[in-house]
């Protein structure tokens, strides 16, 4: 289903002037923009609900909110009727409950779900937003592009024109989105063959022709290139999946048959935004608690003082029993900044505390 463009009113135009000051007294100048948020909910739950993927919850406070090094989560506490005491996170995503239900079911599922990070803040950034994740088995990384850029065609305008806000120029939604690997587009816009380098620092800092920093590693580096030179050339006159990581940054997706020096992983941006991570699962668990033991060894090592959580037991022993299956996490909030024109996720939230 196409959704409207929402025509710039008197209210929008009076809020925009505003918008530095997104607190509770200016709820009813957002209206237009959350409005539009209640539409394009409804139009993803349609969307996905025609093609068969059944609408789940799981758990906000858990044992394990996760495995991402760099992401800080709420930490709170359980009280049971006999006064016992349990350690609980809020998730940072709800990834490995997810999973463990298609593997149980070996269905296609999604999720509206609020999700937490600490310490985040930001016109991109809120440390409460809302996370759409949906879980499609049977398909690989280009089915789930295309799903992904039919569910964004079907929600968005056809064209859109945000310039002074998210946008610099016009994006257009309807012409095919682009299709990028990292290798290209490192090669495109860093002047980089980037997989030879991997895992060496000082081959990656001289092939693009910079100096590395203090303590920095591969891995900064490769991000700070990504942020700075790839990142601002892709997604602007069309949405531009990134995709086959290097296989250092597959997190929880498998490698590539084809080349095992990648990842079966894609990024969505659009209008200079990051708007989703997508991977084709991996279902190796011994593979995958790896992965865990390594992140949990860099995240020690990065923020010594930190609390720990337990190993997500649960999904480890679901894993071999999901079928083949892709993945993705796509932030609601800011699609719906593209859809209304928003400055700041702030923009687009009830209450932003």
């Amino acid at each position: 289903m196409s959704s409207p463009a929402i025509p710039q009113t008197d209210s929008q135009s009076h809020f925009q002037s505003r918008s530095t000051h997104p607190d509770p007294a200016h709820i009813r100048d957002r209206l237009p923009f959350l409005r539009r948020r209640g539409l394009m909910m409804r139009g993803i739950r349609a969307f996905l609900e025609a093609r068969d993927h059944l609408e789940v919850e799981t758990p906000y406070a858990v044992p394990t909110p996760g495995e991402e090094v760099h992401l800080h989560p709420f930490r709170t506490v359980r009280e049971t009727p006999q006064g016992e005491q349990e350690t609980l996170f809020l998730h940072t995503s709800p990834e490995f409950a997810m999973k463990r239900i298609v593997a149980a079911t070996g269905l296609p599922v999604f999720q509206f779900a609020r999700v937490w990070r600490n310490g985040e803040q930001s016109a991109l950034h809120a440390p409460e937003f809302t996370m759409l994740e949906w879980y499609h088995p049977n398909i690989g990384l280009d089915g789930l592009m295309d799903e992904t850029e039919a569910l964004v065609r079907a929600i968005l305008p056809p064209c859109l024109e945000h310039t002074g806000s998210t946008l610099d120029q016009t994006l257009d939604i309807q012409s095919p989105f682009e299709r990028l690997t990292m290798q290209d587009a490192f090669r495109l816009h860093a002047g980089v063959d980037l997989l030879p380098t991997e895992g060496d620092a000082t081959a990656l800092a001289q092939a693009a022709g910079c100096t590395l920093r203090s303590g920095e590693n591969w891995e900064d580096l490769f991000f700070r290139l990504l942020l700075e030179r790839v990142e601002p050339a892709i997604g602007r006159a069309r949405p531009t999946f990134l995709t086959h990581w290097p296989a250092s940054q597959a997190a929880l997706a498998r490698r590539d048959p084809a080349d095992p020096r990648v990842a079966l992983r894609f990024e969505l941006y659009a209008a200079g935004m990051e708007l989703a991570n997508a991977f084709e699962e991996l279902t190796d668990a011994a593979e995958q608690r790896r992965r865990f033991l390594a992140d949990r060894a860099a995240r020690t090592a990065l923020y010594p003082t930190r609390p720990d959580w337990p190993m997500d037991e649960n999904l480890l022993d679901a894993l071999p029993h999901m079928p083949p299956c892709s993945g993705i996490a796509l932030g609601f909030d800011r699609l719906v900044m593209l859809g209304c024109g928003a400055r700041r996720i702030q923009d687009v939230l009830w209450l932003s505390r």
